[in-house]
């Protein structure tokens, strides 16, 4: 209960709970909306507090599975941050625009990468120096203009398992190939947007720097949470392996050294028996026949 009171604090210095003004307002966010002040609808940081907690915990799992989450945001005050983040957690972002096809048409996007990568390693390892300078020049610059949309997934290779957006408004077209793909969705959410329309909304402001870094950083630190487990029981897992294997190299010795020694009872035994053998089978020594013999007190006739 202290820890949420505490965290409720945070959200609450952080400017978390000031949302759209009144008129601009989705009715669907009605349950997230504690009060009206000054023409500006008040979020129940109650509300936010749950999801968050909620979020997090979720994304944990996902990163304790080994999948990837995306990060995406474009706004200005929020590409920073977030970049920062995904970056912290080695996760794949997008904060300059959005590449319309870039999940729904993966393939492709995915040879825009590699184009990148091959321009770069040819400036890098003198490939390029039997060009002309203008010929290098350009080379560079689109490089430069290729990493600029497409760096933070330069180490995506395949789908992410989930994408978490700062502004669902925003970033509509992201989310609706998300959705197309059934990939997850996880999103801050204002008074201005449709909670529905992610799998898991977290009534937030999305405009304040603030607002957008502690949330953004409470779930990165579930993320990393979520790695440092899968490490360690990886890490586990590998110390069992390794006692296994000694314990099976062991067994293996002992069933060696228990063959060795079969072996030597064996051929002492036989050099017992053919010891016997050559014994049982000596030349009897011979008695001379009594028909032999002269008749006693026999003398010549």
């Amino acid at each position: 209960m202290e820890a949420n009171t505490s965290l409720q604090q945070q959200l609450l210095e952080a400017g978390v709970h000031f949302g759209h003004l009144k008129k601009k307002w989705n009715p669907k966010m009605l349950p997230y909306i504690f009060a009206e002040k000054k023409g500006i609808h008040i979020i129940d940081l109650n509300k936010t507090v749950d999801h968050l907690q909620e979020t997090a915990a979720a994304m944990k799992q996902i990163a304790k599975s080994g999948k990837k989450i995306m990060f995406v945001a474009t706004k200005k005050q929020a590409k920073e941050i977030v970049t920062e983040c995904a970056q912290r957690v080695n996760m794949p972002y997008a904060t300059e625009r959005w590449l319309g096809g870039m999940l729904t048409n993966f393939n492709t996007v995915r040879k825009s990468v590699k184009k990148m990568q091959s321009i770069d390693k040819m400036l890098n390892d003198g490939s390029a120096e039997s060009l002309t300078k203008k010929e290098r020049l350009t080379l560079s610059r689109d490089k430069d203009k290729m990493e600029k949309v497409l760096g933070g997934i330069a180490q995506l290779g395949r789908l992410p398992a989930a994408l978490f957006l700062v502004d669902i408004s925003v970033e509509h077209i992201a989310l609706a190939e998300a959705k197309r793909l059934g990939i997850t969705t996880f999103g801050m959410v204002d008074t201005n947007s449709d909670p529905n329309k992610v799998d898991f909304a977290i009534p937030a402001n999305d405009d304040a720097t603030k607002s957008i870094a502690i949330i953004t950083n409470y779930i990165t630190a579930a993320i990393a949470e979520g790695l440092a487990e899968r490490q360690a029981n990886k890490d586990e897992d590998d110390n069992v392996d390794d006692a296994n294997n000694e314990n099976e190299a062991k067994a293996r010795r002992l069933e060696q050294e228990a063959q060795a020694e079969g072996g030597r009872g064996r051929r002492g035994a036989g050099r017992g028996t053919d010891a016997a053998a050559g014994t049982g089978g000596a030349p009897k020594r011979r008695v001379p026949s009594n028909n032999n013999r002269r008749p006693a007190g026999g003398g010549a006739k």
